[in-house]
């Protein structure tokens, strides 16, 4: 790049703590092709250097490799009067000029402008390139919250003026086909039509001079151009005519043209903002106030003067305010709207509540854990947001395509009235076959046709609790051919349960009995599990005396007479006891193979023996067999990614039917497996919960997250699952297939409208009515399909049907 287009950059600089430092931080930018006049200053942490205007990204990045960090910080906007994929283009373009500016992404479905920028830069330089280029920006920070629907009613009430002046108009040419021949006088026709096309229309001149003077062109160029052909033809023809003679005048085809650009321009934003319905229901789960327990009792206090630690009074039918843990009260709470669970879940003190969620029929007090941007709520909304106003690659091609759209229909246009004048037409047929072409030619359903689509996906998803992060996830998600499942807590529980048992000396519940006394009041996994499954049954065990605990071994207390003692093969071993009778030993050995931890009750006196041996393992979780099911009936081929041994593993794999098993991978190796599973073209999307996970899911094609797991992993993610349902899994595929398909659909539609409709404007085929009818329709046609995606239900049988 030459040094004409460099500019100045100044970069503040975090972690500088000597000259070493600037000096290592000069050398790595001086590095850098383009790059000079660096200048570290220690003293304010910062450097000015020059480079090409589009190095900032390669300068931020050559800091970071440094050692050091440039502070970044993200910034939305809401934009207005954008109409078509060239208005959007052109707004990213502005902002990217920008110093500071790293990154920008403009969703013209949204209205909204994702910027990244360097830490410091002012909105007000953001909202005035934004200005500079024709259109108006503000922080969404400082946006109404019925800014959109208050825009919306003004659009409304524009149309129903422009469909009452135009009707008049129109109305000759819908009743000739019936031998009805009259037309209004000229004088009433100019009066019905010029209020629409400068007062009504008057957007499409300013946007389109905007346009003109940023050297770019945008669909209100091309109406205005066109209806301005229309109606200044009228006048002359008006003109020229003898006194007496009524001439044939296109009043009508400017003033209608206007009329229905503006209707489908209203109808657009009217589905638009159904495209958004999902953040608002979001949105819409905060309460603005909270009952707090203080000293002096409750009291009513908004959200904002919360703090962690308060005690907050919940009552029946009320939404929790934030997010918190209960400690008084037994209630339930519908989490439908968060995790897309239907039924309600059962709340007892220890538990987790979730903000935005609706208490059930019990008064709860529950202490606050998170509160604002921290809560889960909020980041489901962040997370919603997110991959809303990123960009599908697909997107890439259509911003290419828009940026010489209208450039190239001008060109059309110009030619349509050179061939028309040089086959020998009429001035005034040529002029109005050139209007027609112009009218037609819309770049808006090309923009929509993928924003529209994700925003609707994403939205539906995340009801159903499913978020996707970036819509690149999106993309890739339909064309997976392989899933690679970590397995404990993905499919399974995660929580040793009591899988089998056996009794030798006594009855199966009298081994309960008996062990589930040994292990009351432990807070060990297995003893949880054994006093669970004690429950289930409605046993009671009794209590048990001069308890116990012996290290690495198990336990021994006395129940009356006897001394009882549960443990491990060691504590066996070291009481001389054996295994018991053959079939205990075979069956030990069984489930030792199957990778359970096995467990024996045995009497130390007064007769040493074994009396029974427990075999504990992670359950298998509902759903998971239906998950492999229909993956399987999709031909996606699934692995089994554990740390943990053969036997474990081959024993959930053959309860599932996964015969693609590795055992025994450490963390780190879990991504290399995960890239090799990639290596012959395969996309492959990988499935966990845990820390060691992490690398594995950002190494996959499309990494998926248990919400039930660490945050670390749902970082690495690109989709997260908010229940640990493995039914969302292929739900969370299907959803990305059924939205790429829609933007297919769209983008074929936007395509082809376009290849069809100019050429025969071209010819004289159509007139300007029909043109800018059709041009309306394309764009609500492309919105309304994107809008049946909300008709998307998951599929989770048959366990629904079960409940």
């Amino acid at each position: 790049m030459n040094q004409t287009s460099d500019q100045s950059f100044r970069l503040p600089i975090q972690g500088m703590t000597c000259a070493s430092c600037a000096g290592r931080i000069e050398r790595a930018l001086v590095g850098l092709a383009g790059v000079n006049s660096v200048q570290v200053n220690l003293a304010s942490d910062s450097v000015t250097l020059r480079a090409p205007a589009d190095a900032l990204p390669r300068l931020v990045e050559a800091v970071r490799e440094a050692g050091y960090q440039v502070p970044v910080e993200e910034r939305e906007l809401r934009i207005e009067k954008m109409t078509c994929a060239s208005c959007s283009g052109r707004v990213e373009r502005a902002l990217a000029k920008l110093p500071g500016v790293l990154e920008v992404s403009v969703n013209l479905a949204s209205e909204k402008a994702r910027v990244r920028v360097l830490a410091g830069t002012s909105d007000a330089a953001l909202e005035k390139a934004v200005a500079d280029a024709g259109y108006q920006a503000r922080a969404l920070a400082g946006d109404k919250p019925d800014a959109a629907g208050q825009a919306l009613r003004r659009e409304r009430l524009a149309v129903l003026l422009a469909l009452l002046l135009a009707a008049p108009l129109v109305l000759p040419m819908l009743a000739s086909p019936f031998g009805l021949h009259w037309m209004l006088p000229a004088w009433l026709q100019a009066l019905l039509a010029t209020p629409v096309q400068f007062i009504l229309g008057a957007r499409f001149y300013v946007a389109g001079w905007k346009a003109l003077r940023n050297r770019a062109g945008n669909m209100d160029l091309l109406v205005a151009i066109g209806t301005s052909a229309g109606y200044g033809l009228s006048l002359y023809l008006w003109w020229q005519s003898p006194a007496g003679v009524m001439p044939h005048l296109y009043f009508e085809a400017s003033a209608v043209v206007i009329a229905l650009v503006l209707l489908g321009k209203y109808l657009e934003s009217r589905a638009k903002r159904q495209t958004g319905s999902a953040i608002r229901a979001l949105q819409a789960l905060r309460p603005e106030r909270a009952v707090r327990l203080g000293e002096m009792g409750e009291e009513q206090v908004s959200i904002a003067d919360l703090r962690l630690g308060d005690v907050l009074v919940v009552r029946p039918g009320e939404r929790f305010p934030a997010d918190g843990e209960v400690i008084e009260g037994e209630s339930q709470a519908d989490e439908a709207l968060l995790t897309g669970e239907s039924l309600p879940v059962s709340k007892t003190p220890g538990e987790r509540i979730t903000g935005g969620a609706i208490n059930g029929d019990g008064r709860l007090l529950v202490r606050t854990t998170a509160l604002g941007a921290e809560t889960v709520l909020s980041r489901i909304i962040r997370l919603v947001e997110d991959a809303q106003a990123a960009k599908a690659p697909i997107q890439k091609l259509v911003d290419r395509v828009s940026a010489v759209f209208v450039p190239v229909v001008l060109v059309i246009a110009l030619a349509t009235l050179a061939g028309w004048l040089l086959a020998g037409a009429a001035a005034e047929v040529a002029l109005i076959n050139a209007v027609t072409v112009l009218v037609i030619a819309c770049p808006c359903a090309l923009g929509l046709a993928t924003p529209a689509a994700i925003m609707t996906g994403t939205g539906v998803a995340a009801r159903h609790g499913i978020l996707i992060r970036d819509a690149e996830a999106l993309e890739l998600a339909h064309g997976v051919t392989r899933v690679a499942f970590d397995k404990t807590g993905t499919l399974t529980s995660g929580r040793p349960q009591l899988i089998h048992l056996h009794a030798i000396e006594t009855d199966e519940q009298g081994l309960l009995r008996d062990a589930g006394a040994l292990q009351r009041g432990s807070e060990h996994p297995l003893a949880s599990a054994l006093l669970g499954y004690c429950a289930e049954r409605g046993i009671r065990p009794p209590d048990i005396h001069d308890s116990q605990a012996l290290a690495g071994r198990g336990i021994a207390g006395r129940l009356g007479e006897r001394r009882l003692a549960l443990g491990n093969r060691r504590l066996l071993d070291e009481q001389q006891l054996g295994s018991g009778p053959a079939q205990a030993q075979a069956l030990a050995q069984q489930w030792e193979a199957e990778g359970r931890t096995l467990s024996w009750l045995m009497e130390l006196s007064p007769a040493p023996r074994v009396l029974g041996l427990f075999a504990f393992g992670d359950s298998i979780k509902p759903g998971a067999a239906a998950a492999l099911a229909q993956l399987a009936e999709r031909g996606i081929e699934c692995h089994l990614i554990s740390g943990d041994n053969q036997g474990s593993v081959a024993s959930v794999g053959a309860a599932l039917g996964i015969s693609q098993l590795h055992a025994q991978v450490l963390p780190g190796d879990k991504a290399r497996l995960v890239g090799e599973l990639r290596n012959d073209g395969a996309v492959v999307a990988m499935v966990g919960d845990g820390v060691n996970d992490a690398p594995a899911l950002a190494a996959a094609d499309v990494g998926i997250a248990m919400g039930s797991g660490t945050d670390v992993a749902m970082q690495a993610a690109g989709i997260t699952l908010m229940r640990g349902d493995p039914r969302l899994v292929p739900a969370a595929l299907e959803i990305s297939r059924r939205t790429y398909a829609k933007i297919r659909q769209n983008l074929f539609w936007a395509f082809i409208y376009n290849l069809v409709g100019i050429p025969l404007a071209a010819f004289g085929v159509l007139n300007p009515v029909f043109a800018g009818a059709a041009m309306a329709l394309s764009s609500v046609s492309v919105v309304s399909n994107a809008l049946l995606l909300k008709r998307w239900r998951p599929n989770l049988q048959p366990e629904e049907n079960q409940r």
